[in-house]
This record gives structure tokens, C-alpha cells and sequence, in this order.
């Protein structure tokens, strides 16, 4: 057992191997699927096209704001260029999860749909192995890029460890910078494409969804994997390798525990390898259920495998009892349950709360809002509780190390979760090429089912993000006070502080006011979206006759140009307010961490779990429940659904890497503020 002690950074560079080994073995496989007839290859050829041209221009984008704070970074002395490589390598590790996960899920939708030939099935086998690449790739990047960096150096830097782990601080920024970009471009180019596909395709032509003749359904399609794929891989990516730095920080204060956050990583990866084989229905089985049995398993696994790894480490220090450690790390994973069971409640099908919001839509468009928004909010009320209940727990055990312990065993699982997510845009995309390349009802038969989990799986793993992120903050902001601690700078953080209120008063604000920057952008880009269709439909003779041929390219143009351009003002929030904030008073900072973690997680919460049961009562309402498609309900659920698609895929998903990139700018100013107020 001494060997998880002795040798974690090589074991964690070992499993880091294994999960991206695997998925790159699952490419392979993935790539020797049929992938059917030439229109559904010209088809898939356009989605790639339109994607991997939208993250070009995102990722060269972020690459020039990128060398300012790499060169602040570097130039800084009690920083250094130790910290500015660490944000460089965190910065291509983030863009690289998304990027391959991103372009093997867009291989893999016209594989999906020709799978669906042969039955459900070898459907669900090329689905979900796609979304698992993508999630393999950001647990293995994201091990091996802090283990990597880690080791690198201590043993060829000779850096001593705790000097080391502050480098690491940089790694995670970059990661949080790519993160918040991604998150942001990637959900206002999805939203603003579905939106005005919808708005004009379905309620105003009377089209079906991803119709052929609707000129925006490329860029709809584009949209699923730009955001829900590359966009969630960089957003846990970064919460992932955040996380575990943030656990390290931790760690200096218990000699010997500083690396046991990189063991339990190991030992997920290895669990979630496994927990992948076992996604399989039965004649007449659960899409779902086959989904939960590959992270039940894989969870089972984690809590067996956290036992020796506990032992080896408890043996090194002297700081805790097994108990201390083990008890937080199954309060991680019994969080990491809970979240995905309650998130599923109020977003799936099958569930009260989709269908009061389907029986609303019968009254009309109002009182589907109406209930909706009273859905989300509603939403908010079990995680929390489960949330609080758990950072209890865990600290009565082994105070905020303990938190920190339970927030990386619950990310530990990052893995299979964001498998559950890209399998999402994949399914999607499989249904829209059979609609487009007219394959038989039976494909659809299946398409659509897996496509309607796919609403709830990705809505699940939002749900998961949040929370983990809520307590990944946390522990970073206990890294900013605990940074502080040992300097002549003044630190108190007690509400009778005046600056602390204000801080906690701004920090509330910082979450809404960037939400509402992303909501617009959505509306706007949405916008000439609509205006673009619009155009086509009155300039191009035949197109809803089905004799001629849409310009899609248009379309696909103008929401990349779009969104990338809108997405600049709202990431701009998290690193400019901390930084000016900061600089007037570090009281007044700490404040704002906490108010910005706890509005920012009540609504990410209201947000994703609103919009994705929005998104569900539509599609519940599709197959047939309160007068089917083209029925008033329909009508007024479709509304619902618009106004939930910002608020799910855009703006709320992306205050996840908001907060925690707000708190880790806040560790790299302490050097800054002991200098100004010390």
C-alpha cells in the first residue's frame, strides 16, 4: 500500500494513460462503424465542416486574449514564468479535451444513425462510446496534466512541493480561462442556431424539427456539439484539474497529503474504464437505466478503490484516521448520486414536474412560462440541502480538508459523467440526419428515444457541474483566506465588516449580470438567425416545396461571427471585477467570493433544471401527451422551450467556470494585494 504514497504522481500519470489510451482505442473502434449512405455522409461532412470551423475561430480568438494575462503572468516576480507555464499548459490540456471530444462526436452521429438500422442496441453502443471519448479524455487531460506538471517540477525543476502546487495555480487558470470562453461561445452559438430554426422553422413554416428545407439546420446541428460537447469538456476539465489543485493547496497544511487528491483520480479513471461496458439494454430495457448502471458501477468501484488508497495515505500522516478520509470521499460520491437522481426528477419525462409543465402549456404560451420558471426555482431547494448536508458532514469529520476530499471524489467521476453529456449532441444529430437523409420511421423509432434521454442526461450532468463547482469554490476561497493568513495584511471577514457586505453585495450581483450579457446575446444573434431564414424562405423560390435547396453556410457564418464576437463582454466579468475589487480591499474581495458562490449557484440551478424541463414538456408533448404536435399545447411548449434553451445551455451552464475562475484570479492577486495593502 506504501506504493499510492511513495508513488502517486506516477500512478496518477499511469491511470491518466489507461483512460486516454482507452479512448483513443474507442476512436478507433468508433471510426470503423458504417457511416452510411452518401447523403448521410455529405450531411455529416457539413456538420464537421461548420464545427471544426467555429473552433478555429474560437480558440484563435482566446489565443490573443490569452497572451496578456500568460505575459502578466510570467513578468511578475512573485509569480514567475513557473505559474504562466502552468496556465499555458492548463490553457492547451482544456482546449484539447474539447477539441478531439468535439470532433469525434460529430464522426459518430451519422455512425449512430446507421447503427439504428441493425435496432436500438448497437444504436446506444456507438452513441454512448462517443460521448465516453470525450469524457476519458477530460478526466485523463486533466490528471495528467496536474500530475504532469507536478512532477515535472519537483523532480526536474527540483521545485520544492508546496512552491510546486502554487505553480499549479496557473494550470488551473488556464483551464478556467479556456472554460468560460468555451462555455460562453459554444452555448450562445447553439441557443441562438436552435432558436431561430425553431421560431421560424416550426412555429412559423410548420416544419418539423431538423427539416432539410430549414436553411438554419446545419448550424443547429453544429450548435449540439460546439456547446454541449466541447463546451461542457472544457467547463469539467477545468473543475476537474481546479479542484485537485485547490485539494493540494490544501494538502500543504497535512505533510504527506498532498497528493492523495491525485490518487483518487487514478483510481476513478480506472473505475469509469471499467463502468463504460456495462451501458447496455436488454430487449425491452431502460435507455436510461442502462445509462445509471455504467456510473453505478463505476461509482461502486471508486468507493472499493478509494480503500487501499485511503490506507496508504493515512499511514503517511499523522493527521487524520481512515475514517477522516474515507468518510468524506463517499460523502463525494453519495453527493455526486443524489445530484444526478434529484436533477433528474425535475427534468425527466417520466417525472411531476415535465409534466405540470406540459399540462400548463394547454392555457397557452403564459402559463407555461408561469410554471417553468416556478419549476426551476423549485428546483433549487434539494440540492441545496443535499449539498449543505454533505460540506456538514465532511467538515465534522476532517474540517475543510474533508471538503475538499469530498469535492474530488465527487469529481473523480467526472469521467462517465461527461460521457452521459456528449452523448447528448450525439443522439440529436443521429435523429437530425435521419430526418434529413429520409431513412426509414423504424430509425427514428429509435433515434428519438435516445434523443429524448439524451434531453435528461444532459440536463443531469448540468446539475452535477453546479454543484461541484459551488463546492470546488469553496475550497479555493479557503485558499485565498489561508493565503492571507500569514501576512501583516488586514483579514477580517466577519459580517460586521462593512467591506464584507459590500463585497458579499457585488459578488451577488457578478452571476445575474452575466447571465443577462449571455441571455442577450443568445437573443440577439437568435435574432438575425430568424431575419437570415426569413430572407431565405421569400428570396430562394422552391425551398418549402422541397425543390430548392436552402443556403446553409449563410447561416452557419453568421452565428460563428456572432458568437464569438458576443461572447467577449460577459467572460470579462470574472477576471475584471475581482481584479478592481482587489485592489480596493482584500476584505472586500473575500466577500465577493462568497456572494458570487451562492447566487451563482442557486441560479445555475433554476436555469439548467428549468430550461431542461422546458425541453422535456416539448418533447413530452411531441409523443403525443395533451394534444401531440401541432396542438395549442404544442404551440405553447415550444415557446417554453426557447425561452429554457438560453437559460440550460448558454447562461447557465456557464457560471460554473465563472465562479471558480473568479476565486482562482483572487489567489493569483494575493502576491499583488500584500504588496498594495500590507
Amino acid at each position: 500500500m506504501d506504493f499510492f504514497n511513495d508513488h502517486a504522481v506516477l500512478f496518477a500519470l499511469v491511470c491518466s494513460a489507461i483512460g486516454i489510451g482507452f479512448g483513443m482505442g474507442l476512436t478507433v473502434w468508433l471510426l470503423a462503424r458504417p457511416a452510411g449512405n452518401e447523403r448521410m455522409r455529405e450531411i455529416g461532412r457539413a456538420i464537421q465542416e461548420g464545427a471544426d470551423a467555429y473552433l478555429r475561430r474560437q480558440y484563435l480568438t482566446i489565443a490573443a486574449v490569452a497572451v496578456v494575462p500568460f505575459v502578466l503572468l510570467g513578468i511578475y516576480e512573485e509569480l514567475g514564468w513557473g505559474t504562466a507555464f502552468g496556465f499555458l499548459v492548463g490553457a492547451l490540456l482544456s482546449a484539447a479535451a474539447g477539441f478531439i471530444g468535439m470532433n469525434v462526436a460529430v464522426r459518430s452521429n451519422m455512425r449512430t444513425a446507421e447503427a439504428a438500422r441493425e435496432g436500438l442496441r448497437p444504436a446506444l453502443n456507438v452513441a454512448f462510446r462517443a460521448g465516453s471519448v470525450t469524457g476519458l479524455l477530460v478526466v485523463g487531460l486533466g490528471l495528467l496534466g496536474v500530475a504532469g506538471y507536478y512532477g515535472l517540477l519537483t523532480e526536474f525543476f527540483d521545485i520544492r512541493g508546496e512552491d510546486a502546487i502554487d505553480d499549479l495555480v496557473g494550470l488551473a487558470f488556464g483551464g478556467s480561462l479556456i472554460s468560460v470562453f468555451a462555455r460562453l461561445g459554444g452555448g450562445i452559438y447553439t441557443k441562438a442556431a436552435d432558436v431561430g430554426a425553431d421560431l421560424v422553422g416550426k412555429i412559423e413554416a410548420g416544419i418539423p424539427e431538423d427539416d432539410p428545407r430549414n436553411p438554419a439546420v446545419i448550424a443547429d446541428n453544429v450548435g449540439d456539439n460546439v456547446g454541449d460537447c466541447a463546451g461542457m469538456a472544457a467547463d469539467l476539465f477545468e473543475t476537474y484539474a481546479v479542484t485537485a489543485v485547490a485539494v493540494m493547496l490544501l494538502g500543504t497544511a497535512f505533510p504527506g497529503l498532498e497528493l492523495y487528491p491525485l490518487a483518487l483520480g487514478g483510481i476513478s479513471i480506472l473505475a469509469s474504464v471499467v463502468g463504460v461496458f456495462f451501458a447496455r439494454v436488454g430487449r425491452g430495457g431502460s435507455i436510461m437505466n442502462a445509462l445509471y448502471k455504467a456510473v453505478l458501477v463505476a461509482t461502486g468501484l471508486s468507493a472499493l478503490g478509494f480503500i487501499p488508497v485511503t490506507m496508504a495515505f493515512d499511514d503517511a500522516s499523522d493527521a487524520f484516521s481512515f475514517a477522516d478520509l474515507y468518510i468524506p470521499a463517499l460523502v463525494g460520491l453519495i453527493v455526486t448520486f443524489l445530484l444526478v437522481a434529484i436533477t433528474e426528477y425535475y427534468t425527466g419525462t417520466r417525472w411531476g414536474p415535465v409534466k405540470s409543465i406540459s399540462q400548463a402549456s394547454q392555457t397557452g404560451h403564459a402559463t407555461n412560462i408561469i410554471e417553468g420558471l416556478a419549476v426551476g426555482m423549485q428546483a433549487t431547494a434539494a440540492p441545496v440541502v443535499v449539498i449543505a448536508a454533505g460540506i456538514l458532514v465532511a467538515y465534522e469529520v476532517a474540517g475543510l480538508y474533508g471538503i475538499g476530499v469530498a469535492v474530488m471524489a465527487q469529481l473523480s467521476m467526472t469521467g462517465l459523467i461527461v460521457a452521459l453529456d456528449a452523448y447528448g449532441p450525439v443522439t440529436d444529430n443521429a435523429g437530425g440526419i435521419a430526418e434529413m437523409a429520409d431513412l426509414p420511421e423504424s430509425v427514428r423509432a429509435i433515434t428519438d428515444p435516445l434523443d429524448a434521454v439524451g434531453n435528461t442526461t444532459k440536463a443531469v450532468t448540468k446539475g452535477y457541474a453546479i454543484g461541484s463547482a459551488a463546492l470546488a469554490a469553496l475550497v479555493l476561497f479557503d485558499s485565498y483566506t489561508e493565503g492571507l493568513e500569514d501576512t501583516d495584511v488586514a483579514q477580517n471577514f466577519n459580517l460586521d465588516n462593512a467591506w464584507v457586505i459590500a463585497g458579499l453585495f457585488i459578488g451577488g450581483l457578478m452571476p445575474f449580470l452575466f447571465a443577462s450579457l449571455a441571455m442577450q446575446a443568445v437573443g440577439r444573434v437568435g435574432g438575425q438567425v430568424v431575419t437570415e431564414v426569413r430572407r431565405q424562405f421569400r428570396e430562394i423560390p422552391g425551398i418549402l416545396e422541397g425543390t430548392g435547396r436552402p443556403d446553409y453556410s449563410t447561416a452557419v457564418g453568421i452565428v460563428t461571427t456572432s458568437a464569438i464576437k458576443r461572447m467577449l463582454a460577459p467572460a470579462l466579468i470574472p477576471v475584471a471585477i475581482p481584479v478592481v475589487v482587489g485592489l480596493i480591499s482584500p476584505e472586500m474581495l473575500g466577500g465577493l467570493l462568497i456572494g458570487t458562490i451562492v447566487t451563482g449557484l442557486f441560479l445555475a440551478i433554476a436555469m439548467t433544471s428549468g430550461g431542461g424541463a422546458w425541453d422535456n414538456a416539448k418533447k413530452l408533448i411531441e409523443d403525443g401527451a395533451f394534444g401531440g404536435k401541432g396542438s395549442d399545447a404544442h404551440a405553447a411548449s415550444v415557446t417554453g422551450d426557447t425561452v429554457g434553451d438560453p437559460y440550460k445551455d448558454t447562461a447557465g451552464p456557464a457560471i460554473n467556470p465563472m465562479i471558480k475562475i473568479a476565486n482562482i484570479v483572487a489567489i493569483l492577486l494575493i502576491p499583488l494585494i500584500i504588496t498594495i495593502h500590507g
